[in-house]
């Protein structure tokens, strides 16, 4: 079924105010109020009068004599499921409920929304409850009780607080900011972030989007959306929950839990989207990432005529996460030969006192011109000698068309004023201080080093799993305990699904004896540890339940009656034994739990008995891939000791990427695993191991279906496939991986003119077809939106021999789909096959009708759709042909 479109609610042609009324004051009149100015027809609806505000006033929506496209809804909340129910009764696509009362009342209210959104039976879009209500200024739409209205313009900004949407309006009037689109959200009971930023990803007016977050909602959703439109616009988020107290404050406001401040950093960064930490912030930096280029790497030059500011700058830019360039000899050179012998002859460049427009054109040309640079920011001091205009003319020459930030602080206030005209005429951002420039900077390198990990090609080769044994063997077990009635694991339980994942475990063996446990000790060799084994306490050492360095029969024995006398039964189910590993690698933590808005987290970083102390820890999503493995490892201090940094031998990073990959899949596919954490893993230029491990499962009560979700969809391994082709073999059917881009390359270099032209309709030269940019979207397909399946020959002459793919359009149960065959390997049957796994692919995704278009021309892949059942509808154009099943 088709969702009725958010057009309805930004550029609707009639809209109703249901609740409307001439009582001063109220929030009915104030909506109706706002809306006379509007260009379409607006109706008030209010069973209690016949006219309000000079407009007829109908007693129902379903009095109406024809249904709008818009419902504004401000009755009291008892009464809004009535009106939606008849909204939803007369075909109403859209309503805005800015009623309060419901989720943020309790659970009398919770189940009240609820009654809400089932009362709109999936016919209806509900922005709301509890929301100011909408602006759409480029259609003159005011749908909100606020009063005044937002300036048109390129920015659309969404709000979970309606309070501080009125704030924020009334600076932005001020400061002469303008908006696509103002969007109170409310609590999201329908509509949310997901909707919005894919609408917002559509919309010509807006070039970028910024929201205030309170909690996030269907976290799929919001990823999914942002991680597609964050590449072509930028999206700033302000999300507070920061500290413990700024959460509490959020989840009363709201009546949704706030998450870890750290996930919401972590899931921030893996859709490439800007977090900052102020409104300010908020919007310079939705205004500065609109007008300036993306940096290519983290080191900015600083161009001044004061040393002081420039070390602000410096000192805040490396704090933020960039770099103070290293300015190359042939920059160093040319710099010597322009300006004063006295000038600073490093980064920052200082231009001294007497610096006028020429000096700072000059150098900054020299700065932007250097590879070893990213970007630029200049800094101007009034002084006696400045030429704050003319510098700010001849710097605007300069940066047109550098390719490279360029951010400007001209420090001061009336007699610099007319330089920061001219700055922010040729888009050059202006700061009152050096150091917000610098942070700007650094946070362009933020977003730019975010959107570059959506698309970077992993350094290893595929490690998703596409042999189900493993994943088998570990569900199985888990199953086996469940039915046992337990939620925790045995150690010697926890190593079984570790190694079922291919993670290096100790050798282990329970002992449920003194006997048992030497006769252990002797098979696997002294010296050894002996830990408690308990199906009912986590931390073993907490309890006296781990000896460890025993050498010798008479040690083991000892070991096992002290730790028997520590743990009392049931507690005590005997002791597990393991060999002593004695080596100086480095202590990690590997982990997961869930949190309660994006479901399973991974954690990686600096382990041991001092976990807690140390503190060094970074979060990412699961699963991952070794490009976003690496990417978690170096966001830790201890990173730089695993490379080799300091006096010890570096790891081997690849095998760590190898198990973090590893383990992310077990996290994403043990769905019934709770929390799960390997501490110490011990890794050194020797290799990897995992000593102690512990893992819990979520009680048994809860249903399967109540799981907690990945907030990204896994590889969707049950799609993978083997077909046998007469004249091909064997080939596998398969979702693509991020790993694909140099299969794909070389299928592409091997495809005909005609094969090309038969697939694009036109001739699209191949270094187009090849380019990282399209290939990288291909590759790193979003699962929930599109399955691009490969034909793959596998063994030595591995390659890729056809390609096909099913586009869900959003918001329904429709996809297109699209066909490639290499040249050798058509009319064998392979596109025909293909093609099949498409059609079921669609089936269990819940599809009900897949299209696509093909040239007129092109009879082969005709016969082919035909042969599977779908039926042809030639255009009028003549030229090509729509299919669909």
């Amino acid at each position: 079924m088709k969702l009725p479109s958010l057009d309805a609610i930004f550029r609707p042609r009639t809209v109703a105010v249901v609740g409307a009324t001439e009582r001063a004051g109220s929030v009915g009149r104030a909506v109706l109020e706002n809306l006379l100015s509007f260009s379409g027809t607006v109706v008030p609806v209010n069973g209690a009068h016949s006219r309000v505000l000079g407009l007829r006033c109908y007693p129902q929506i379903s009095a109406l004599p024809e249904a709008p496209d818009l419902a504004v809804i401000v009755v009291p909340a008892a009464a809004v499921p009535g009106v939606v129910r008849e909204c939803a009764a007369v075909g109403v696509p859209a309503a805005i409920v800015i009623s309060a009362g419901f989720r943020e009342t309790g659970p009398a209210g919770a189940a009240l929304e609820r009654e809400v959104l089932a009362a709109a039976a999936g016919r209806v879009r509900l922005l709301g409850p509890n929301c100011l209500g909408v602006m759409a200024p480029h259609h003159g739409l005011n749908a909100t009780f606020a009063t005044t209205m937002a300036l048109p313009g390129s920015v659309a900004c969404i709000s979970q607080s309606g309070a501080l949407c009125t704030a924020i309006l009334d600076w932005s009037l001020r400061e002469q900011v303008g908006f696509s689109a103002f969007v109170s959200i409310g609590a999201m009971a329908d509509i949310g972030w997901g909707d919005l930023i894919d609408y917002f990803g559509d919309d010509p007016h807006t070039k970028s989007i910024v929201c205030y977050m309170e909690s996030v909602g269907d976290a799929r959703a919001f990823l999914c959306a942002a991680r597609e439109v964050a590449f072509s616009k930028p999206i700033v988020i302000l999300k507070v929950g920061r500290t413990t107290a700024g959460a509490r404050a959020a989840a009363s406001h709201t009546g949704a839990l706030t998450g870890s401040d750290e996930v919401f950093s972590a899931a921030f960064a893996r859709a490439g989207v800007l977090r900052v930490r102020s409104v300010e912030e908020l919007f310079d930096m939705a205004e500065v990432l609109a007008r300036q280029p993306r940096p290519r790497g983290p080191r900015l030059a600083i161009l001044t005529n004061a040393g002081g500011p420039a070390a602000l700058a410096s000192d805040q830019a490396v704090t933020s996460g960039a770099q103070l360039a290293e300015l190359s000899a042939a920059s160093i050179t040319a710099l010597d030969r322009a300006l004063p012998p006295h000038w600073s002859r490093g980064n920052p460049v200082d231009l001294l006192g007497a610096a006028d427009g020429p000096l700072y054109a000059c150098a900054a040309k020299v700065l932007l011109d250097d590879d070893a640079t990213d970007g630029l920011l200049v800094v101007l001091t009034p002084q006696a000698m400045t030429q704050p205009e003319d510098t700010a003319v001849a710097l605007a020459k300069v940066a047109a068309g550098c390719g490279k930030p360029v951010l400007a602080s001209w420090m001061g206030g009336a007699s610099v004023e007319a330089g920061r005209v001219q700055l922010n005429a040729a888009g050059i951002p202006t700061y009152d201080y050096p150091d917000e420039g610098a942070r700007a900077f650094a946070l362009m390198w933020q977003r730019s080093k975010h959107l570059e990990g959506l698309y970077e090609r992993p350094a290893l080769p595929s490690l998703e799993p596409e042999v189900a044994e493993h994943r088998q063997a570990a569900g199985a077990l888990i199953a086996r305990i469940r039915e046992s009635g337990r939620t925790l694991l045995s150690e010697i339980e926890a190593n079984q699904i570790l190694a079922a994942y291919g993670i290096p475990v100790a050798a282990t063996e329970g002992a449920r004896s003194e006997d048992e446990a030497v006769k252990a000790a002797r098979r696997i060799g002294f010296p050894v540890a002996l830990k408690l084994w308990s199906e009912t306490l986590t931390h073993k050492a907490r309890v006296g339940g781990v000896r460890l360095h025993l050498q010798n029969v008479t040690q083991v024995r000892r070991a096992w009656r002290e730790i028997r006398a520590a743990v009392a039964a049931p507690d005590f189910t005997g002791v597990v034994v393991q060999p002593m590993i004695e080596d100086d690698g480095i202590e990690l933590i590997l982990g997961s739990s869930v949190d309660p808005q994006f479901g399973p987290v991974m954690l990686f970083g600096a382990g041991g008995s001092l976990v807690e102390v140390l503190d060094d820890r970074a979060l990412a999503l699961p699963p991952l891939n070794a490009t976003l493995a690496r990417r978690l490892m170096e966001q830790t201090r201890i990173h730089e000791a695993l490379a080799g940094k300091g006096r010890r031998a570096g790891v081997d990073l690849a095998r760590l990427e190898e198990i973090l990959v590893h383990f992310s899949h077990l996290v994403a596919e043990q769905r019934w695993i709770a929390e799960i954490d390997v501490n110490p893993l011990l890794v050194s230029e020797r290799g990897a191991i995992a000593l102690d491990a512990r893992v819990v499962l979520h009680p048994a009560p809860m249903a399967e279906a109540d799981l907690p979700r990945l907030a990204i969809r896994p590889y969707p391994a049950e799609y993978v496939s083997e077909v046998r082709l007469t004249g091909i073999g064997r080939v596998r059917l398969r979702p693509i991986r991020p790993e694909d881009e140099t299969l794909l390359v070389a299928f592409h270099g091997s495809l005909s003119d005609r094969t090309v032209h038969q697939r694009y309709f036109g001739n699209i030269p191949l270094d187009s077809r090849i380019a990282h940019s399209r290939l990288a979207r291909i590759c790193f397909s979003d699962y929930d939106r599109e399955i691009v399946l490969v034909a793959e020959r596998t063994g030595k002459e591995r390659g890729i021999l056809a390609v096909g793919r099913i586009n869900r359009l959003r918001g329904t149960s429709e996809a297109q789909f699209a066909l490639l065959v290499g040249d050798p390997w058509q009319g064998r049957g392979l596109g025909k096959a293909l093609l099949k796994a498409l059609i079921e692919i669609g089936r269990r995704e819940g599809l009900a009708r897949i299209s696509g278009t093909v040239l007129a021309g092109n009879a082969t892949m005709q016969h082919v759709c035909r042969e599977v059942g779908f039926r042809l509808r030639r255009q009028d154009d003549e030229i090509t042909a729509e299919i669909e099943l």
